[in-house]
Protein backbone atom coordinates (compact mmCIF):
# COMPACT_ATOMS: atom_id res chain seq x y z
CA UNK A 1 0.00 0.00 0.00
CA UNK A 2 1.39 3.21 -1.11
CA UNK A 3 0.18 6.61 -0.49
CA UNK A 4 1.63 10.01 -1.93
CA UNK A 5 0.86 12.55 0.42
CA UNK A 6 0.93 16.63 -1.01
CA UNK A 7 0.25 19.00 1.58
CA UNK A 8 0.30 22.60 1.12
CA UNK A 9 2.01 22.98 -2.18
CA UNK A 10 3.08 26.26 -3.26
CA UNK A 11 4.79 26.67 -6.89
CA UNK A 12 6.21 29.50 -8.77
CA UNK A 13 7.56 30.01 -12.25
CA UNK A 14 9.75 32.53 -14.26
CA UNK A 15 8.00 34.71 -16.93
CA UNK A 16 8.99 37.69 -18.64
CA UNK A 17 7.29 39.42 -16.30
CA UNK A 18 8.90 38.19 -13.52
CA UNK A 19 8.44 35.43 -10.86
CA UNK A 20 4.83 34.36 -11.00
CA UNK A 21 2.45 32.10 -8.38
CA UNK A 22 1.33 28.91 -10.04
CA UNK A 23 0.26 26.46 -7.42
CA UNK A 24 -1.44 28.23 -4.00
CA UNK A 25 -1.54 25.51 -0.90
CA UNK A 26 -2.79 22.16 -2.88
CA UNK A 27 -3.54 19.49 -0.33
CA UNK A 28 -4.18 15.70 -1.85
CA UNK A 29 -3.98 12.44 -0.69
CA UNK A 30 -3.39 9.46 -3.55
CA UNK A 31 -3.28 5.83 -2.50
CA UNK A 32 -2.50 2.70 -4.19
CA UNK A 33 -5.82 1.48 -6.13
CA UNK A 34 -7.48 4.50 -6.00
CA UNK A 35 -8.38 6.62 -9.26
CA UNK A 36 -8.15 10.58 -8.20
CA UNK A 37 -9.34 13.25 -11.25
CA UNK A 38 -8.06 16.47 -11.53
CA UNK A 39 -10.12 18.43 -13.32
CA UNK A 40 -10.15 22.70 -14.35
CA UNK A 41 -10.34 24.99 -16.72
CA UNK A 42 -6.93 26.10 -18.79
CA UNK A 43 -4.72 27.85 -17.17
CA UNK A 44 -5.46 26.33 -13.38
CA UNK A 45 -2.08 25.27 -12.71
CA UNK A 46 -2.84 21.64 -13.04
CA UNK A 47 0.12 20.38 -15.19
CA UNK A 48 2.36 22.97 -13.01
CA UNK A 49 1.06 20.26 -10.43
CA UNK A 50 2.30 17.43 -12.59
CA UNK A 51 5.51 18.66 -13.21
CA UNK A 52 6.12 19.62 -9.71
CA UNK A 53 5.70 15.91 -8.26
CA UNK A 54 7.64 15.11 -11.38
CA UNK A 55 10.91 17.27 -10.39
CA UNK A 56 10.58 19.58 -13.35
CA UNK A 57 13.44 22.23 -13.16
CA UNK A 58 11.62 24.86 -14.58
CA UNK A 59 9.42 25.05 -11.68
CA UNK A 60 9.89 26.20 -8.17
CA UNK A 61 8.54 24.78 -4.82
CA UNK A 62 8.52 27.83 -2.51
CA UNK A 63 6.27 25.90 0.14
CA UNK A 64 5.03 22.89 1.36
CA UNK A 65 5.47 19.26 1.09
CA UNK A 66 5.51 16.29 -0.96
CA UNK A 67 6.14 12.58 0.14
CA UNK A 68 5.68 9.10 -1.28
CA UNK A 69 5.30 6.74 1.79
CA UNK A 70 7.12 9.05 4.12
CA UNK A 71 10.10 10.00 2.17
CA UNK A 72 10.46 13.58 0.98
CA UNK A 73 9.54 13.01 -2.69
CA UNK A 74 11.00 17.14 -2.82
CA UNK A 75 14.31 16.35 -1.85
CA UNK A 76 14.32 13.82 -4.53
CA UNK A 77 16.69 14.35 -7.50
CA UNK A 78 14.00 13.59 -10.93
CA UNK A 79 15.66 9.64 -11.39
CA UNK A 80 15.29 9.01 -7.72
CA UNK A 81 11.60 10.18 -8.26
CA UNK A 82 10.82 7.10 -10.59
CA UNK A 83 12.88 5.03 -8.74
CA UNK A 84 10.98 5.61 -5.52
CA UNK A 85 7.90 4.56 -7.36
CA UNK A 86 6.12 8.07 -9.38
CA UNK A 87 5.80 8.14 -12.84
CA UNK A 88 4.37 10.83 -15.03
CA UNK A 89 3.05 10.33 -18.36
CA UNK A 90 4.05 14.18 -20.35
CA UNK A 91 0.83 15.96 -22.04
CA UNK A 92 3.42 16.68 -24.83
CA UNK A 93 5.85 13.63 -24.64
CA UNK A 94 8.84 14.59 -26.45
CA UNK A 95 10.88 12.71 -29.04
CA UNK A 96 14.31 11.27 -28.27
CA UNK A 97 16.11 10.85 -31.68
CA UNK A 98 18.79 7.81 -31.99
CA UNK A 99 17.13 5.64 -29.27
CA UNK A 100 14.76 3.12 -30.10
CA UNK A 101 11.69 2.30 -28.48
CA UNK A 102 12.74 -1.16 -27.08
CA UNK A 103 16.49 0.40 -25.97
CA UNK A 104 14.55 3.19 -24.15
CA UNK A 105 12.05 0.88 -22.37
CA UNK A 106 14.87 -1.54 -21.21
CA UNK A 107 17.26 1.03 -19.86
CA UNK A 108 14.75 2.98 -18.19
CA UNK A 109 13.04 -0.96 -16.45
CA UNK A 110 16.82 -1.73 -15.75
CA UNK A 111 17.01 1.91 -14.17
CA UNK A 112 13.90 1.73 -12.25
CA UNK A 113 14.29 -1.71 -10.56
CA UNK A 114 18.24 -1.30 -9.92
CA UNK A 115 18.61 -4.92 -12.29
CA UNK A 116 18.13 -5.90 -15.93
CA UNK A 117 15.21 -7.78 -16.67
CA UNK A 118 15.58 -11.20 -17.79
CA UNK A 119 15.65 -10.90 -21.68
CA UNK A 120 12.91 -13.91 -22.77
CA UNK A 121 10.56 -12.64 -20.00
CA UNK A 122 10.87 -9.30 -21.31
CA UNK A 123 10.79 -9.24 -24.58
CA UNK A 124 7.35 -11.64 -24.22
CA UNK A 125 6.50 -8.63 -21.58
CA UNK A 126 6.68 -5.50 -24.35
CA UNK A 127 5.51 -7.88 -27.15
CA UNK A 128 1.95 -8.56 -25.15
CA UNK A 129 1.86 -4.88 -23.87
CA UNK A 130 2.20 -3.61 -27.28
CA UNK A 131 -0.16 -5.62 -28.57
CA UNK A 132 -3.26 -4.81 -25.68
CA UNK A 133 -2.21 -1.23 -26.68
CA UNK A 134 -2.86 -2.10 -30.80
CA UNK A 135 1.04 -1.25 -31.36
CA UNK A 136 2.54 -2.79 -34.13
CA UNK A 137 5.85 -4.73 -33.03
CA UNK A 138 7.45 -2.22 -35.56
CA UNK A 139 7.40 0.85 -33.14
CA UNK A 140 10.06 -0.65 -30.90
CA UNK A 141 12.95 -0.14 -33.56
CA UNK A 142 12.04 3.11 -33.91
CA UNK A 143 13.10 6.07 -32.09
CA UNK A 144 11.37 7.50 -29.41
CA UNK A 145 8.01 9.50 -30.43
CA UNK A 146 10.17 10.09 -33.60
CA UNK A 147 7.08 10.82 -36.25
CA UNK A 148 4.48 9.28 -34.03
CA UNK A 149 1.48 10.53 -34.06
CA UNK A 150 -0.46 12.12 -31.14
CA UNK A 151 -1.83 8.56 -29.89
CA UNK A 152 0.71 6.77 -30.93
CA UNK A 153 2.83 8.65 -28.68
CA UNK A 154 0.27 8.45 -26.26
CA UNK A 155 -0.23 4.57 -26.07
CA UNK A 156 3.41 4.58 -26.13
CA UNK A 157 3.12 6.34 -23.13
CA UNK A 158 0.98 4.13 -21.37
CA UNK A 159 3.07 1.32 -22.71
CA UNK A 160 5.38 2.74 -20.29
CA UNK A 161 3.47 2.67 -17.13
CA UNK A 162 2.45 -0.82 -18.24
CA UNK A 163 5.77 -2.15 -18.16
CA UNK A 164 7.41 -0.02 -15.41
CA UNK A 165 4.91 -0.62 -12.71
CA UNK A 166 4.98 2.33 -10.59
CA UNK A 167 3.35 3.00 -7.24
CA UNK A 168 2.06 5.98 -8.62
CA UNK A 169 1.22 7.36 -12.13
CA UNK A 170 0.34 11.20 -12.80
CA UNK A 171 -1.09 11.08 -16.11
CA UNK A 172 -1.33 14.49 -17.56
CA UNK A 173 -4.26 15.18 -20.05
CA UNK A 174 -3.79 11.74 -21.49
CA UNK A 175 -6.82 12.00 -23.34
CA UNK A 176 -5.61 15.36 -25.56
CA UNK A 177 -5.70 14.63 -29.27
CA UNK A 178 -6.61 11.13 -29.20
CA UNK A 179 -10.00 9.91 -31.63
CA UNK A 180 -12.23 7.94 -30.05
CA UNK A 181 -10.75 4.43 -30.49
CA UNK A 182 -7.15 5.50 -29.29
CA UNK A 183 -9.07 6.94 -26.40
CA UNK A 184 -10.79 3.78 -25.12
CA UNK A 185 -7.93 1.62 -26.52
CA UNK A 186 -5.25 4.26 -23.49
CA UNK A 187 -7.95 4.28 -21.20
CA UNK A 188 -8.48 0.12 -21.13
CA UNK A 189 -4.24 0.43 -21.08
CA UNK A 190 -4.72 2.51 -17.47
CA UNK A 191 -7.53 -0.50 -16.28
CA UNK A 192 -5.16 -2.96 -16.84
CA UNK A 193 -2.20 -1.49 -15.32
CA UNK A 194 -4.61 -0.59 -12.32
CA UNK A 195 -5.59 -4.30 -12.37
CA UNK A 196 -2.41 -6.01 -12.57
CA UNK A 197 -0.40 -3.81 -10.12
CA UNK A 198 -2.87 -1.76 -7.83
CA UNK A 199 -1.13 1.58 -8.92
CA UNK A 200 -2.67 4.48 -7.72
CA UNK A 201 -3.62 7.19 -10.82
CA UNK A 202 -3.68 10.91 -10.51
CA UNK A 203 -5.45 11.74 -13.65
CA UNK A 204 -5.52 14.92 -15.16
CA UNK A 205 -8.25 16.06 -17.82
CA UNK A 206 -10.43 19.40 -19.06
CA UNK A 207 -13.14 17.02 -19.99
CA UNK A 208 -15.31 13.96 -19.01
CA UNK A 209 -15.08 11.69 -21.90
CA UNK A 210 -12.09 10.07 -20.28
CA UNK A 211 -13.75 9.21 -17.45
CA UNK A 212 -16.07 6.98 -19.21
CA UNK A 213 -13.75 4.71 -19.55
CA UNK A 214 -11.52 5.22 -16.45
CA UNK A 215 -13.73 5.45 -13.41
CA UNK A 216 -12.76 7.93 -10.85
CA UNK A 217 -13.19 7.41 -7.36
CA UNK A 218 -12.59 11.05 -6.38
CA UNK A 219 -13.08 14.39 -8.38
CA UNK A 220 -10.99 17.28 -7.33
CA UNK A 221 -11.83 21.08 -9.43
CA UNK A 222 -8.57 22.65 -9.48
CA UNK A 223 -8.87 26.52 -9.92
CA UNK A 224 -6.41 29.27 -9.95
CA UNK A 225 -3.64 26.89 -8.03
CA UNK A 226 -5.65 25.26 -5.27
CA UNK A 227 -8.40 22.37 -4.47
CA UNK A 228 -11.50 24.56 -4.75
CA UNK A 229 -13.95 21.46 -4.13
CA UNK A 230 -14.01 17.86 -4.05
CA UNK A 231 -16.61 14.77 -4.49
CA UNK A 232 -17.34 11.57 -5.94
CA UNK A 233 -17.95 10.83 -9.55
CA UNK A 234 -21.23 12.76 -9.75
CA UNK A 235 -18.79 15.89 -9.86
CA UNK A 236 -17.33 14.88 -12.97
CA UNK A 237 -21.23 14.62 -14.26
CA UNK A 238 -21.92 18.38 -12.86
CA UNK A 239 -18.83 19.70 -14.23
CA UNK A 240 -19.67 18.25 -17.75
CA UNK A 241 -23.60 19.96 -17.34
CA UNK A 242 -22.34 23.30 -15.58
CA UNK A 243 -18.56 24.01 -16.35
CA UNK A 244 -16.34 25.81 -14.40
CA UNK A 245 -17.55 29.52 -14.56
CA UNK A 246 -18.75 29.65 -11.09
CA UNK A 247 -15.45 28.67 -9.66
CA UNK A 248 -13.60 31.08 -11.82
CA UNK A 249 -15.95 33.23 -10.64
CA UNK A 250 -15.59 32.48 -6.77
CA UNK A 251 -11.84 32.78 -7.23
CA UNK A 252 -11.90 35.94 -8.93
CA UNK A 253 -14.32 37.31 -6.31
Amino acid sequence: MSTLEIRNLQVTVETENGTKEILRGVDLTVKSGETHAIMGPNGSGKSTLAYSIAGHPKYTVTGGTVTLDGEDVLAMSVDERARAGLFLAMQYPVEVPGVTVSNFLRTAKTAVDGEAPKLRTWVKDVKGAMANLRMDEAFAERNVNEGFSGGEKKRHEILQMELLKPKIAVLDETDSGLDVDALRIVSEGVNRAKDNTDVGVLLITHYTRILRYIKPDFVHVFVDGKVVEEGGPELADRLEAEGYDRYVAAAQA
